[in-house]
């Protein structure tokens, strides 16, 4: 017997007047897992998470939260916690208050609201702050403290709305590894909302990739990078190569611009010959390494432009093997030095065909 979703949005839509914000959106999520909602902004996926939230009101469609049909209740009587990008601490009040605040609205008795509020200070890393003032804290603490107060009541379901976008680039990595090893320990089933790839593809166990108000692919992380469903996705998630091309009949293609006589590239497809395709490709799948005879898709390029992005470089290559088209490729420093490439210099690579994913 299957285990019913912890979650289930059946057939969610959203209009704002004349304008769609949600398509008839259809999700399960299951109890304990984290699940980024990830696209554009105005994609819709705020707006989806205000509605489980019930913050916003769809206009069709039902919402299940472990059994119970909570799509017409009011925000108070729906089991969650929820974190805004703006903290949304209440200046006036201490930490301790902050973070007991729903336990106060609960009348739960004193003594328990005092031991839960230090137990929550010590799981988000911050014990003994009890006195202090949100403006007393760093960005990244007032964040912990929101995290705390969202979990202080033990909701099932904790909702994320861009917690981290307003922080600086070291505080969120630290925060983002914090959150996910949290939510982990308590097993607490968790939706984020975010436009950052890289934050989906380090915390998520699936991400729901959105755009213009519909899903456009649900996946882990290596699904939804590896094996992008839509040419959109293939594009957001990631760097990509995208390259014209026409497909040929014997599972080769042949790039826009290149010459009638010069070489196809291995790229298997089962559609039919002279159909023009858009062939995917991720800069790390173009090897520069040492080539082994019989390699197909191996072809000398010339460096256009290296640059450079800390851990390794992106190197911008043209030959006439793509038809003058420009090919990002992602090479280490050491590669670079121990070969002695340079801006003008030219190298062999070869382009992976089980790599390669083909829109029409």
């Amino acid at each position: 017997m299957t285990e019913q979703p912890y979650l289930q949005l059946e057939g969610i839509a959203k209009q704002f007047g004349s304008f769609t914000a949600l398509q008839r959106v259809d999700l399960a999520i299951a109890k304990g897992e984290f699940v980024c909602f990830l696209g554009p902004s105005g994609c819709g996926k705020t707006t989806l998470l205000r509605i489980v939230a019930g913050l916003e009101a769809q206009s069709a469609g039902r919402i299940r939260q472990a059994g119970r049909d909570i799509s017409q209740l009011p925000p108070a009587q729906r089991d969650y916690g929820i974190v805004f990008q703006s903290y949304a601490l209440f200046p006036n009040l201490s930490v301790a208050d902050n973070v007991a605040y729903g336990l106060v609205n609960r009348r739960s008795p004193k003594a328990q609201i005092r031991e839960r509020v230090d137990e929550l200070l010590g799981l988000v890393g911050l014990p003994g702050s009890q006195s202090r003032f949100p403006a007393q804290l760093s960005g990244g603490q007032q964040q912990r403290i929101a995290l705390a107060r969202a979990l202080a009541t033990s909701p099932g379901l904790l909702l994320l709305d861009e917690p981290l976008s307003a922080l600086d680039a070291i505080v969120r990595v630290k925060l983002r590894d914090e959150i996910k090893h949290l939510q982990r320990k308590l097993g607490v089933t968790t939706v984020m909302v975010t436009h950052d790839q890289e934050e989906a593809l380090a915390m998520a166990d699936r991400i729901v990739v959105m755009n213009h108000g519909v899903i456009e692919q649900v996946g882990t992380p290596m699904q939804v990078y590896r094996e992008p469903a839509t040419a959109f996705v293939a594009d957001f998630v990631g760097r990509v190569n995208a390259l014209p091309a026409t497909l040929l009949a014997d599972g080769t293609v042949r790039w826009t611009g290149q010459a009638n006589g010069s070489m196809p590239f291995d790229c298997p497809h089962d559609g039919p010959a002279g159909r023009q395709v858009t062939v995917y490709l991720r800069p790390e799948d173009v090897l520069a390494r040492p080539l082994r005879p019989g390699d197909s898709n191996v072809f000398e390029a010339c460096i256009e432009k290296i640059e450079f992005l800390g851990s390794y470089c992106l190197v911008q290559v043209t030959s006439p093997a793509l038809g003058e088209q420009r090919l990002s490729v992602t090479l280490s420093h050491n590669f670079l030095a121990e070969q002695a490439l340079r801006q003008g210099s030219h190298l062999p690579l070869r382009l992976l065909p089980e790599r390669m994913r083909i829109f029409a």
